[in-house]
């Protein structure tokens, strides 16, 4: 049955979608391809020929796992508003100027954590990945602010910091990626805006600065643009069918959030800052481009 089972494995490969869909859709086209199987045998062939001929006849693996993708792949408008909900409460945030404010931002903070906590242990749900990207946020954020501390302070907290962070991001990234590569990259999708929006503000104790707030406060509504347009890809991916689309539709937000830093700041950026930019913009690009790939 070795012809069986190489075709049932390149068929998990190909069907990124919830594992326990993929078993129970490779489940049935095992007994299917086990009971023609056996029909040919009483026809008076071996089992490797009957097996190879069963196999043939439902044609190409990537083919079956493309159609069976399409056919589970969109998720619900139920789905989809709660995926885009947290990028749509951080634009609201800045609406609203309430990011200036610690309680709004702890209880969004505490928010977020629970949810994405509650999504982990449910089976990984679509709509978990944008909210455990925001999880991830402190994360980064702390990153960031070591570039700040004093010459020498910041190797030294570097080397306890770094490694940490590193074994935690890897392992929720490589559980993301076992899922489906585009998940990641919709995980991503958040720490990429806030990444950008930082390197926008400078660097070392520019971010510090007594002025930030007001520099932050001024770029509010692009900063609101971008995230609402990242909402509204999230909205998209999940409600796509082809793969393909999808993969269009994440690549949106990284164009219009280059497209917001650069037109606030009038294309006032230093060096340091483009090398960030386009830093983050690879960190989010390269999951889809691994995807893209895997797909053609």
């Amino acid at each position: 049955m070795s012809s069986i089972s190489h075709y049932l494995n390149r068929f998990r490969a190909s069907l990124k979608i919830d594992h326990t869909i993929r078993d129970g859709v490779a489940e049935e086209l095992y007994t299917h391809l086990e009971e023609k199987t056996q029909e040919l045998e009483e026809n008076g062939l071996s089992k490797e020929e009957a097996s190879k001929i069963a196999v043939q006849s439902l044609g190409s693996p990537e083919l079956i796992a493309e159609q069976i993708y399409e056919t589970h792949a969109q998720g619900s408008w139920k789905e989809a508003l709660l995926s885009a909900l947290p990028h749509l409460l951080v634009a609201l945030l800045f609406t609203s100027y309430y990011w200036q404010n610690i309680v709004y931002v702890s209880i969004i903070l505490a928010l977020t954590v629970g949810i994405a906590i509650y999504g982990w242990s449910r089976g990984k749900p679509i709509w978990l990945f944008p909210w455990l990207g925001y999880y991830l946020m402190p994360v980064v954020v702390s990153g960031i602010l070591l570039l700040s501390l004093p010459q020498g302070w910041g190797w030294i907290v570097a080397l306890i910091y770094i490694p940490l962070v590193l074994f935690v991001f890897i392992h929720i990234v490589r559980q993301t990626a076992r899922r489906d590569w585009l998940y990641a990259s919709l995980m991503l999708a958040p720490m990429l805006v806030t990444f950008t929006w930082f390197s926008s503000l400078g660097r070392g104790n520019e971010l510090l600065a007594s002025d930030w707030a007001a520099r932050l406060q001024t770029n509010a509504l692009w900063i609101v643009v971008s995230f609402v347009a990242l909402a509204a890809a999230t909205i998209a991916f999940v409600r796509l069918k082809q793969r393909r689309h999808k993969i269009i539709s994440l690549l949106i937000p990284p164009l219009v959030v280059l497209f917001a830093v650069v037109t606030a700041s009038g294309g006032n950026i230093c060096s340091w800052s483009w090398l960030l930019l386009l830093f983050s913009l690879s960190a989010f690009a390269i999951p889809l481009w691994m995807q893209a790939k895997a797909y053609e």
